[in-house]
């Protein structure tokens, strides 16, 4: 962060996000009843310290605002009252605000000439402070930790934390369909937001029943959700549903009532699409597009799942949404947001949502985090919570130093169309785990943490070492799903075995056979949900398979295109008929028909066939590896923190241009290449790289093997 040069409302960072989640998923409902999520939520603190040392050349005067019970102290005195402004005179001076506030973050805004309250004001939730018999203050520096402040977007003093809101568009309904009991509204595709009803009037009641299908709007004893409002009174007046809502249809029953016309508020988080991808394949471009939608939709307060079943802010989920983020929006505040709101508070109790393997992918998140942006000072702030996090999984190993499910804990893994144990060691979550590790130990590095990096890299080791003799099965030629009383089960699941092509735990010799006996054996396993499904397709991205990506990619996603998808699926069985499609958790309307997970075509597209990812922090370099599979062409942009690069490929030319960084491109050809400027360098025989440098394009001519 440190980005800033204007004043801003600050606050004690992940506060603000920690209430916002709760108010965001305690408004979850099933049918009316009030549905909250089943693990720990904290809380903000309600006495928060914000403090700033000063050396003004001139003197000045500031004003205050403050979302709370205030005082100010100067220079170690408390000022009469509650000052709004104050003269500071030049020279060194420190500056205290404690703010009490129990219902909301307490959050101070300060602007002055050169005085401004952003992130570099440090904060704490306990001063420490003491004045013993002579009136003597303590040095509370010494006892007291404290924090760089949190601070997002909110740039005016009229408009604090408190306010935030999410945007709202209106949106007129697409069709209205009669029906005996009142009438269909049919708003076009999948939206999210308030349902108005224009000059309603009269007495009576009003009963909305939503679906993602047409099906599930019309079926008011089974639909996921409902409203029902009674009304007195004649005076016209428009009305406004007071909960946005996930929907494409609103059934309406009227008893009594009378009004003009209904339409929408669409409800969103403003963001710029500043990646970009097009090619010869108009089904490739449509899934683009619609993941584009779908991921939108589901970027809201933070990264949710779905939006129309729980709305809630789970870590594996997340973790996805981050990744199709980065090629998508490059919005890094709400990857931050996220995570914070994910971690809370300690003492930690469970894992992140309750599930084990969501814990890790938290870690993992945050040095990705770190490679796609750079912030290390996001590192810094999260580090003391990511240490105590990984405390409580250390305390949780077993005998062999490994995880496994204990009291209270989910181990979710995936929503599989066939039976798997979850009991004793599961490879998976092994392997997770060690992964885990890996980015304590970087992030760890990153901050010169010498002894912690030490630490959690021989942790990281030894349970490396361990996964091969504890679950590799040689006569299978791959990862066995799981160990219980030391005993290897004789199941193959995909779900290990990806993972460990992803995280480059194979020699080449493994690598193809897991390719072989798992990826592609038409008689393993199979993976029906697009959360494993990214998992999968990257990996086979990983090993070259670019042309069986986009097969995979035109039938399964091209499959709920088929049957009639506006956005992608929570889940998706090409075997399902009829409604089966729309049916999950033994509900007919239990699927969510827009899940951030069903997204991933956006980072396959932009990281394995645009080619584009960084090397080292924030793109200060980077790597680009453009592949066509079977397309005839492809270009795109993929944002970085401070620009863009932009790609272009057919089977005889090459186009790239970078704003931001410095970078090689990779390139394979079965002719002599040709450039229009830079070095070719030969890796191999008939394999090439050319240094890209900043505000340059480079057009490379040649026939590009595949």
């Amino acid at each position: 962060m440190r980005f800033r040069d204007t004043a801003t409302w600050i606050y004690y960072p992940g506060d603000f996000e920690i209430r916002l989640g709760n108010e965001m998923q305690n408004r979850r409902t099933e049918r009316g009843v009030f549905f909250p999520p089943f693990w720990k939520m904290d809380s903000h603190y309600v006495l928060v310290e914000f403090s700033k040392k000063l050396n003004l050349t001139s003197g000045e005067d500031i004003e205050i605002f403050v979302e709370g019970k205030y005082n100010v102290k100067f220079d170690g005195k408390l000022l009469s009252g509650n000052p709004a402004k104050i003269h500071i005179p030049a020279g060194e001076h420190r500056l205290n605000i404690k703010v009490y506030n129990q219902s909301r973050v307490p959050a101070i805004f300060v602007k002055g000439k050169t005085v401004q309250s952003d992130d570099t004001w440090l904060v704490t939730f306990e001063d420490k402070e003491w004045i013993d018999e002579s009136g003597k203050a303590s040095d509370t520096i010494s006892g007291t930790v404290y924090v760089n402040a949190g601070c997002w977007n909110f740039d005016s003093p009229d408009a604090p934390p408190s306010q935030f809101r999410l945007a709202t568009e209106a949106m007129p309904a697409v069709g209205i369909e009669r029906q005996p009991g009142g009438i269909l509204l049919d708003f076009g595709k999948e939206t999210f937001g308030f349902v108005v009803f224009h000059g309603l009037r009269s007495e009576g009641k009003l009963n909305l029943y939503y679906g993602e299908s047409k099906e599930e709007a019309l079926d008011t004893e089974k639909c996921e959700t409902l409203d029902r409002f009674t009304f007195q009174g004649d005076q016209a007046k428009d009305f406004t549903i007071p909960e946005s809502r996930a929907f494409r249809y609103v059934y309406v029953e009227n008893e009594g009532l009378i009004y003009d016309s209904v339409s929408m508020l669409y409800e969103y988080l403003p963001l710029e699409y500043r990646g970009k991808f097009r090619c010869n394949d108009e089904l490739i471009n449509r899934i683009w597009d619609i993941s584009a939608y779908t991921l939108h939709l589901t970027t809201r307060e933070f990264f949710i799942d779905g939006i129309k079943r729980d709305r809630w802010v789970w870590s594996g989920d997340a973790y996805q949404n981050y990744g199709m983020n980065y090629y998508l929006f490059f919005d890094s505040p709400s990857v931050r947001r996220t995570i914070l709101n994910l971690r809370g508070k300690n003492p930690v109790t469970s894992h992140i949502n309750t599930i084990m393997d969501y814990t890790f992918y938290w870690f993992i998140g945050i040095y990705d985090y770190y490679r796609y942006t750079g912030d290390l000072a996001f590192i810094e702030m999260i580090y003391p919570r990511m240490k105590s996090l990984m405390d409580y999984c250390l305390s949780r190993r077993n005998g062999n130093g490994m995880m496994e499910g204990l009291a209270g804990d989910w181990v979710f893994i995936d929503w599989a169309d066939f039976q798997m144990s979850k009991a004793g060691e599961v490879s998976v979550e092994q392997l997770l785990f060690c992964r885990s590790l890996e980015a304590m130990a970087l992030c760890a590095g990153l901050l010169n943490q010498t002894d912690d990096l030490l630490n959690y890299k021989q942790l990281a080791d030894d349970l490396f070492n361990k996964l091969f003799t504890a679950f590799w099965s040689d006569k299978k030629g791959a990862f066995v799903h799981n160990r219980e009383n030391g005993v290897q089960s004789e199941q193959i699941t995909p779900y290990t075995n990806l993972f460990a092509i992803l995280f480059g735990y194979l020699d080449e010799a493994k690598t193809q056979s897991v390719k072989q006996n798992v990826l592609l054996n038409p008689d393993a396993l199979k993976i029906t949900t697009p959360y494993m499904r990214f998992y999968e397709l990257e990996a086979l991205c990983k090993l070259g398979e670019h042309q069986h990506v986009l097969r995979e990619i035109r039938n399964y996603w091209g499959g709920m295109l088929n049957l009639g998808a506006t956005s992608f699926w929570e889940k998706y069985n090409p075997n399902e008929t009829g409604t089966e499609h729309l049916a999950m958790y033994g509900r007919p309307y239990g699927k969510s028909l827009c899940h951030g997970w069903g997204a991933s075509p956006l980072y396959l597209f932009g990281k394995y066939y645009l080619g584009v990812q960084p090397e080292t922090g924030g793109y200060k370099t980077f790597r680009i590896c453009p592949a066509l599979g079977d397309l005839q062409w492809i270009e795109g942009v993929v944002p970085v923190p401070e620009g863009e690069i932009k790609v272009y490929m057919d089977r005889e030319q090459i186009k790239v241009s970078a704003s931001q960084g410095e970078g090689y491109l990779y390139f394979t050809t079965v002719s002599e290449p040709s450039v229009n400027t830079g070095l070719v360098e030969t890796i191999v025989k008939d394999t090439y790289k050319i240094k890209i440098e900043t505000n340059k394009e480079y057009i490379i001519q040649a026939l590009f093997q595949f």
